[in-house]
């Protein structure tokens, strides 16, 4: 009996750790900011669950980490749905496509991360799958073939993209709510690392949240990770009391400045600088010089230093700015004034 009751406990215990481990919210009510994107869902969603319809098929763009995902999976338990997701690199055939839309279910929601990756040929069977929620099926081939039409049950598409000028026309149009998500305030990031801090059950001071949105690139991903070490830092070294000092001990340990920058961004910053005079500079060229892969640079790295005007693109490539000379404590060249 007892160690049936020790095995309850274990079960518990996993639950609860599961819970720490996913610090997402569940619902609107719970989501903080992008106030103009949430009024929205609230606003479509409501009105879809009076007409007990499925919602409109959503579209939201925006760099890494400020909550897509989120929202997706938000959307689906407000809508009481189901949701399957994929991303754009996995759907490789259309045949991948197909198995996936045959199977939902009427109010479904169907989640595609990096959806502008979405390979020509299986974007093309998306098409009357959103508009006419049917898909065509071609059998045999040459003067026999033939064509059967499977209608689907009605669902919503939600895509997610980091580059929506990759999307194509004709899939971006079909598309009924489309928004774009912008870099979180301060103030934002503080509520939400004190909601972390909270589900982590570790406590922290207010100027201690402050410091950490501070150097989170305005993005909930970042300053949830950085929570995480500084969390471990402060259990380790200050008796799990995350105070300002260990925030600036935690974080510098970890080479994130006082502006949120990395080591890499920082590598980026002083390459530009060093290695082509200021720019402008090709992103090939960087890529080459940095030893890593262009999408690092336009869709991880570029979006906050663009940003918080660290870096600025012409159409001749990247420039550094006066800011970046500063922050690096490198003068500028009299002749680039």
């Amino acid at each position: 009996m007892r160690n049936d009751l020790k095995g309850v406990d274990l079960l518990k215990k996993e639950k609860e750790d599961e819970q720490y481990l996913s610090l997402r919210p569940k619902f609107l009510s719970e989501y903080i900011g992008q106030e103009k994107v949430v009024e929205t869902l609230k606003i479509a969603i409501q009105a879809a669950l009076q007409r007990n319809e499925p919602l409109e098929h959503v579209l939201l763009n925006g760099p890494p980490g400020l909550g897509k995902t989120t929202l997706a999976h938000i959307i689906a338990n407000e809508m009481g749905s189901k949701i399957v997701t994929s991303s754009g690199p996995a759907l490789e055939k259309g045949g991948d496509l197909m198995g996936i839309l045959t199977n939902l279910e009427r109010g479904d929601v169907f989640f595609i991360d990096e959806i502008h990756r979405v390979p020509k040929v299986v974007e093309e069977f998306l098409y009357p799958a959103m508009e006419d929620f049917a898909v065509d099926f071609i059998f045999d081939r040459g003067i026999h073939a033939r064509t059967h039409r499977f209608r689907l049950e009605r669902f919503t598409l939600i895509g997610a993209t980091t580059r929506a000028g990759l999307l194509s026309s004709p899939l971006r149009e079909r598309f009924g709510i489309v928004r774009d998500l912008d870099f979180y305030k301060e103030d934002e990031l503080v509520k939400i690392i004190k909601r972390s801090a909270s589900l982590l059950n570790v406590t922290i001071d207010e100027d201690a949240a402050q410091e950490t949105a501070r150097r989170a690139r305005g993005t909930p991903r970042v300053a949830n990770r950085l929570l995480r070490r500084i969390r471990d830092y402060a259990q380790v070294k200050a008796k799990g009391h995350i105070t300002r000092q260990v925030v600036i001990e935690a974080l510098e340990l970890e080479g994130i400045d006082t502006e949120g920058l990395s080591e890499l961004d920082r590598k980026l910053l002083s390459t530009v600088i060093l290695n082509y005079k200021g720019g402008p500079v090709g992103i090939e060229a960087l890529c080459a010089t940095l030893l890593v892969e262009p999408d690092v640079i336009v869709e991880v790295l570029e979006p906050y230093l663009l940003k918080s005007g660290f870096l600025i693109r012409t159409p001749q490539g990247r420039k550094a700015t006066d800011k970046a000379y500063a922050h690096l404590g490198i003068q500028r060249p009299s002749t680039l004034l």
